[in-house]
Order: C-alpha cells, then structure tokens, then sequence
C-alpha cells in the first residue's frame, strides 16, 4: 500500500495585504510590503510550520487607485535570493512576466536562484494582464499584446528558457586540477533557438541545480490559460469562490494534462485562500467584519476598476444594476472579469454590491482551526485541491494558521510533520526532469 496523499502548502507573503484598506487594521505594520524584517520571519515561520514554499506575487503598472501594496513593494527574484540566506528547507517562489522580460535574462535569474537556495527556486509565470504595462517598456497601450498572443509569447518563452536550463549536463563540470580540465565540452549544449518572438543561441552560463530545473508555477483560468497550465506547469494556483468550482478546474486541468501525455499526479493544484480563525464562530465572524469595515464604497470602486484597465466606475449610480461593460476587461483579467460580470447578472446586483464584493470576500475559511482544517480536509479528500496557498488576510494570520491549523492537520495524518527533502520537487513530490541532452545520449 502506498504512502498517504499530503496536503501541500504554501504562503503568500503580500505585504500589507490583498485589501484595499488592510494596512489601517490597528495590528498592520504599515511599512509591511518594503519590510524584510517581517518577510524574513513570515518565511521562518512558514518554515517552522513545514509549508512547502513562499510565494511572492508582482505586477508592472501601477497608478494612484492601485491597492497599497502594489504601490512600494518589493522585486520578487531580489527578496526571494536574501530569504535563501535566512532559510533551508522551504521553497521560495516569485511572480515574473514573460510579455515583458527576456528568456535568457529570466532563465538566469531563476538558475541563480535556484543554485543560490540549493535547488528550492519556483517561477510563477504570468503574461502581465494590465495594458498599462506597456507604458514602462518603451511601448504604447496599443502594443500591449491581446489575450491569446500573450500565451503563445509565453508558450516559445517557456520552450526557450526551459531548454536553455538543460544547457550544461549534471556531470559537466570536472574541475580536475592535475588534468586542467574545468569542463567537458561535450557537455556543454548550445540551444540555437529561432522562433517567432525570440532568438537565443545559448548556452546559459549557469549549470542545473539540484532539482535539475526550477518548479514552474501558472495561475491560468481562462481556456487559453488552463491549456498552457496543462502543458508547462509543475503547480497551479486556482482562485476558486468554492469547492465545486475548485471541482471542476481541478479535473478539466489534470484532464487536458493527461491528454497532453503528462503524468496529473505530477502536477500540483494549489487554490489560494484567505483564512480567518478564531476561538469561536463569532470571534472570527468579528474579524471578519473590523477588516471589511475598513473599506469604504470609494476604495471599493477603485479596487474594482484596477481589473478592467483601471475603468472609473464613478461614473456610474451606486445603487442601479451592475453597468453593461461589453468586452472591457477580456484583454486583462478575461476569467475574473467573466465571472464578475456573470454572478452580477444572475443575482441582479447593484455596482456598490459588486465593488464591496470584490473589494472584501468573505472568505470561505472562516471560523474555528477545527471548522478551517475540516473544511481544509473535505476539498483535499474530494479531489478539488491538492494543497492551498495560505494568504494573510488580517495582520498575523499566517502565524495563526501555523499555530492553530497546521497542528489539528498533522494530528489527522494530513500534513507532514517534517521535511520529505531539503529541494522545492522533492517536498512537492515532483519529479526531477532529466537533462534532456543527456537522456537522448542514452537512448541512442
């Protein structure tokens, strides 16, 4: 009989958070997104609890209705290398867009990290929803690439950068003094890679680490998104409202992954949750109530705004049917905006119900640590979810989730109570891939 399935977790570390007015809560750290005294020990608590990894998540445009965080925070590849220094087991995994960066920049950047970590590295790869973006990179609003030609980009993005991973065998390196010899050339691998986007001769002058590549991570959810996330991703973060809908992605993604000739129990599924906990019900129905109170109908419209280009909906009357927007917010945030648009018609909502929605879920984690992990362990034993990643909703709620989750889910079998292995595949149960120059040497 074979060992039991694990939950797997990670944490999002965001600062002063995902809520528009969340750095006002009388417990925030207001200087939380630029802190590294307080990422530095989020990360070590993360570890103390046995999560999987750290996640820090990234954008390119901002304007004055941006969340706080998104204003002053840090570049994710920059933190995660100084968290490698203060951490030795947990992965370490950052937000880089493919739509504005080059594969062979990225493909180092992400090596070094991985070296620098011993082989914890993850990249989450996003094609940058915001049109804006175009704007910091020498382009006009107008060359933002569409929706679909943002995926094929990161389609030959992932081909080059994965291939220029492979460009040095594990065993290249001889340094052999007394010989001379530092490498063997017939190791070494030019890419020579001429695609329609890119051009990369290669090869990348930093060898594989431990984990052989760094953990490739995807968030996408519009048809297009779930296609490329079948076909490149390691793990996959949902954004689910509840457990059927987890259901569901949870299926059609392992689906499309098995008829792409992929192994589904190598791909992790991790839908991001806001937990909060309390002693009781109530307590942290409270909780609930102080942030969302925090939050006022302007906020809320601008918070709202920021995922149809940044679209003012002050315009509009606040207590009239949500406003016919036709095809705005498809070329950005296409499945989140869709799905807005479609509970707004169903249920008859005004523009003030959706923004205070949108800006304060109600999060579906929400009560006692028994009631969050019983909920917690339903989703995993149903098969909607193969983990979840942790994200703070009020100030300390990572510490409590540690301290007052994280137990009850070991006592239960759920959880590990220490390290499988000291790489970010090898605590994920995701293979190494072998060098691809080096498994075609064997097969011939």
């Amino acid at each position: 009989m074979g060992t039991r399935r694990k939950i797997r977790l990670g944490a999002a570390l965001h600062g002063v958070g995902g809520n528009i007015s969340g750095w006002r809560h009388p417990d925030a750290v207001t200087d939380a997104s630029v802190n590294f005294g307080l990422y530095k020990k989020w990360t070590q608590k993360a570890e103390e609890g046995k999560f999987d990894f750290v996640f820090v998540a990234d954008g390119l445009y901002i304007t004055e209705k941006s969340i706080p965080h998104f204003l002053n925070r840090f570049e994710p590849v920059t933190i995660l290398s100084a968290l490698a220094g203060v951490s030795s087991k947990i992965g370490l995994v950052g937000t880089l867009s493919t739509s504005y960066s080059e594969p062979f920049t990225v493909a180092r950047q992400f090596a070094s990290l991985d070296m620098i970590s011993g082989g914890r590295a993850g990249w989450n790869v996003v094609t940058s929803p915001l049109e804006g973006s175009a704007l910091n990179y020498g382009k006009t609003e107008q060359q933002h690439p569409s929706h679909s030609e943002r995926y094929r980009i990161a389609d030959e993005y992932l081909t080059v950068a994965t291939g220029l991973w492979d460009s040095w065998e594990d065993d290249a390196f001889v340094r052999d003094k007394e010989s001379g010899v530092f490498f063997d050339p017939a190791k070494m691998h030019a890419l020579n890679h001429k695609g329609n986007y890119f051009s990369v001769k290669g090869p990348l002058n930093i060898a594989r680490s431990r984990q052989g590549q760094p953990v490739i991570f995807q968030a996408g959810a519009s048809e297009t998104g779930k296609q490329f996330a079948a076909q490149w991703a390691n793990a996959i973060f949902t954004g689910p409202e509840t457990r059927e809908e987890a259901k569901l992605y949870y299926d059609d993604v392992k689906g499309r992954a098995k008829a792409l000739g992929r192994n589904p129990e190598e791909i992790v599924i991790l839908p991001g949750i806001g937990p909060i906990i309390g002693s009781t019900t109530e307590e942290a129905e409270r909780k609930y109530e102080e942030l969302a109170n925090l939050v006022s109908i302007d906020k809320a419209l601008d918070f709202l705004g920021r995922f149809y280009e940044h679209h003012d909906f002050t315009q509009y009357p606040l207590d009239e049917p949500f406003p016919e927007l036709g095809e705005l917010g498809r070329n950005s945030f296409q499945s989140t905006t869709d799905r807005m648009k479609a509970w707004a018609k169903k249920e008859g909502l005004t523009l003030r119900q959706v923004a205070l929605r949108v800006a304060t879920p109600k999060p579906a984690f929400l009560g006692t640590p028994e009631a969050v992990a019983d909920k917690l362990e339903h989703w995993f034993e149903t098969g909607a979810a193969d983990g979840f990643i942790v994200g703070s909703v009020t100030p300390k709620g990572l510490e409590e989730f540690v301290d007052r989750v994280v137990p009850i889910l070991q006592r239960r079998g759920l959880f590990r109570e220490e390290y499988e292995a000291d790489t970010l595949r090898g605590n994920l149960g995701i293979p190494i891939p072998s060098n691809r120059y080096a498994a075609a040497a064997t097969q011939a």
